[in-house]
């Protein structure tokens, strides 16, 4: 109610301020009224670049009006006047930055960039602000320092748990002076992430290879050359073929394509995006960020920024992450070498007279891939016609939790490309909205990944704010008349992120910080990793896997072959991710807060890891984003540590059905619901009754039988 008061309060204040064109403006700017949208989601048909500002500002001012108004009322700090008031405050400001930072990612513009470099060191000042309040935080730490003494259910000690120590690892025991360094450091890394970021999409943009000689092509199968075609015709190349360093064009130049030249150009290109000392090099703006955390690290009593991290993720400190990392990084390097012998021998039986490069891997282990198993990706990619493999998502979720997908093309939506669907119990009760954009284009970044445009919640008076999704990739478009079809790797991709959809939309918490995939970064990739094992469950192929043409299911023998050469290329796929593991720790151990030389730096880790020089890693750091301008700084190590968990998990459908529905149920109750409420082994366990075992993971590597 307190919160309600002070909207209208402040809304009243800036308008009775503002003169009648301002008015106006604000009367027309669909952020400051309640949205009239089916379930609330953001008009984006009314939304435009040149809202944002004037949003931004008065949320941000009254923000800091709510927090004056709990640190300025009279009555001792309690639970609810502090706590919950705190929790609960900034609504204004959620509501405007979902919308404008999804909108950056997955449709951005030079007007929206420029938005957010103004809005940057705002919001770090801003955050600040509230985190080194000290009235504030005096209120936090009375309540922390009685919290034996209040009757508080578990939720409720969590929410102060976190709180308490979100303020602390913000600096707030820090003397002014210390406060003031934090506060520049804060700043600084805002708008270096931000550049980062920019720099990574502005060179992956910029970079094209037109082709007008198809023999140079050959090898690629007709569907790709149909699309790099199309494209051409799009940019003006009228007759020629255009290939970028998007996924989708880029691969099949790698994968197929006999003109070795074609492929090092593309895959070259790729790998020295952010590298090529011009106005987007990304090095000194990495190897300042890491310099800057290593100094904040410090300065918050810490000895790395990893150390910082990890102590609120399952992994607790570097040491366990480095153990697990080394376990790996051992089995894993002599697989790799083996592969790289094996595909030299190719070469050799070939007489194709040339030494195995990074840009010959994925061309040679395709043909190796067909030799040993018989079977060529491009096999598959037929029986995987995008719409059925997200009805087959859809259908999966059906069967472990009854949901319900009903598409709504009349629902708002930001891009033609969207599809929106709203979500609901097998009763047909309301959980949440979903929407899925799976193109690529230039105003989105590269890669996969979830988010929403509002979390679960419930509101003070206990009514239930359900969540708003999306889903985000960048697979293949339709084209020359056929269907987007998807490769293996994709179809696992629409089941990863879909797992992060429903750890979002079947959230059941009260408060939004602890709601949905508000969850240690260790423990996050659970629910979206453990999707990605139905989808190659030939139960659940046979309701998805179907021809594009005939309608023909997958044949069992297909499948064979797919499950017979499931551990095909793991060195490779190994070697090269658990490399960017260990560089993402290298850059976040250093306790000597200095700017290292960051090609130097780069090779000196990867030589430590042993990575052979047939393979390039996953993420070199001048556009390693995930760490630089992401959230997985001291945590791209997590994706591995998520396969244990989700690898165990599993056995545990695979041991009582893989439609169990007493382990979907216990799944959904312990995992999915829960949020971040509780501490991740204790909500693990409870669903799986005992602690993760590493065995199903080496298994499924194939590092162990």
């Amino acid at each position: 109610m307190l919160k309600k008061i002070l909207l209208v309060v402040v809304i009243t204040s800036i308008f009775g301020a503002c003169t009648v064109s301002e008015k106006a403006e604000h009367q027309d700017n669909p952020f400051f009224v309640e949205y009239n949208t089916p379930h609330g989601i953001p008009p984006f048909e009314l939304i435009e670049p040149a809202h944002f500002m004037p949003a931004f500002e008065a949320a941000l001012k009254e923000n800091k009006d709510e927090i004056d108004a709990i640190v300025n009322q009279k009555a001792e700090a309690d639970f609810a006047n502090t706590i919950e008031a705190f929790e609960r405050s900034g609504e204004m400001l959620d509501k405007v930055s979902s919308v404008f930072y999804n909108l950056n990612s997955s449709l951005t513009s030079d007007t929206m960039q420029a938005i957010a470099r103004e809005l940057s060191p705002m919001m770090s000042r801003h955050s600040d602000d509230v985190m080194l309040n000290p009235q504030l935080f005096a209120r936090i730490k009375a309540v922390h320092d009685k919290a034996n003494d209040l009757s508080l259910n578990a939720e409720q000690q969590m929410l102060l748990e976190k709180m308490y120590k979100r303020f602390v690892r913000s600096g707030a025991l820090l003397d002014q002076t210390a406060q003031d360094q934090l506060r520049k450091i804060n700043e600084e890394l805002s708008m270096l992430s931000l550049q980062f970021g920019e720099n990574v999409l502005a060179e992956t943009n910029k970079f094209e290879v037109v082709i007008d000689n198809k023999d140079r092509l050959e090898g690629i199968p007709e569907g790709f050359l149909a699309a790099a075609q199309e494209a051409a015709a799009v940019a003006g190349y009228d007759g020629k073929w255009l290939f970028t360093l998007q996924k989708p064009s880029m691969m099949p130049v790698l994968q197929y394509a006999n003109d070795r030249e074609l492929r090092k150009i593309l895959f070259n290109g790729y790998i020295m995006r952010g590298d090529n000392n011009d106005d987007f090099d990304n090095k000194k703006i990495l190897s300042r960020m890491a310099s800057l955390r290593a100094q904040r690290a410090q300065l918050l009593g810490y000895e790395n920024h990893a150390s910082f991290v990890l102590e609120q993720n399952m992994a607790k400190n570097p040491e366990n992450v480095n153990e697990l990392l080394d376990e790996l990084i051992a089995a894993a390097m002599p697989m790799a070498k083996k592969e790289a012998q094996e595909l030299q021998k190719l070469i050799n039986k070939r007489k194709d007279g040339i030494t195995l490069e990074p840009w010959d891997w994925w061309y040679y282990a395709e043909i190796l891939r067909k030799e040993k198993y018989d079977l060529d990706e491009e096999e598959m990619r037929p029986y995987f016609k995008l719409e059925n493999v997200r009805d087959g998502v859809f259908e999966t979720a059906n069967r472990l939790w009854g949901l319900q997908f009903v598409l709504k093309p009349e629902y708002p939506k930001y891009h033609d490309d969207v599809l929106v669907y709203e979500v609901t119990e097998a009763d047909g009760s309301h959980i949440g909205v979903l929407m899925m954009d799976f193109f690529p284009r230039a105003s989105k970044r590269g890669g996969a990944w979830m988010s929403s445009y509002r979390k679960q919640y419930r509101t003070a008076e206990g009514e239930m704010v359900n969540p708003i999704i999306t889903t985000n990739f960048n697979f293949t478009a339709p084209s020359a008349g056929k269907p987007a079809l998807l490769s293996w790797d994709e179809v696992q991709t629409t089941f990863h992120e879909m797992g992060h959809a429903f750890h979002g939309l079947l959230s059941n918490c009260t408060y939004n910080s602890l709601s949905g995939t508000s969850v240690p970064r260790d423990f996050v990739e659970l629910p979206s990793q453990i999707m990605e094992h139905w989808a190659g469950e030939p139960e659940v192929m046979s309701y998805y896997a179907r021809h594009f043409e005939t309608g023909e299911i997958i044949p069992q023998d297909l499948i064979d072959k797919m499950q017979k050469s499931a551990t095909f290329n793991q060195g490779f796929a190994m070697a090269e991710f658990l490399s960017a593991a260990a560089l993402d720790m290298d850059w976040h151990t250093l306790t000597e807060a200095k700017e290292y030389d960051a090609t130097e730096f780069e090779n000196n880790s990867l030589k430590e890891t042993g990575l052979i020089p047939e393979i390039v890693v996953r993420y070199r750091s001048p556009y390693f984003s995930h760490i630089f301008s992401g959230g997985y700084s001291a945590g791209y190590y997590s994706y591995i540590w998520s396969e244990v968990l989700d690898s165990d998990a599993f056995e545990a459908f695979k041991e009582n059905g893989i439609f169990d529905q007493q382990t979907a149920t216990l799944f959904r109750e312990h995992v999915l619901s829960r949020g971040g409420t509780a501490d991740p082994l204790e909500l693990y366990v409870a669903f799986r009754g005992k602690e993760p075992s590493k065995d199903a993971l080496l298994k499924n590597r194939g590092i162990i039988e």
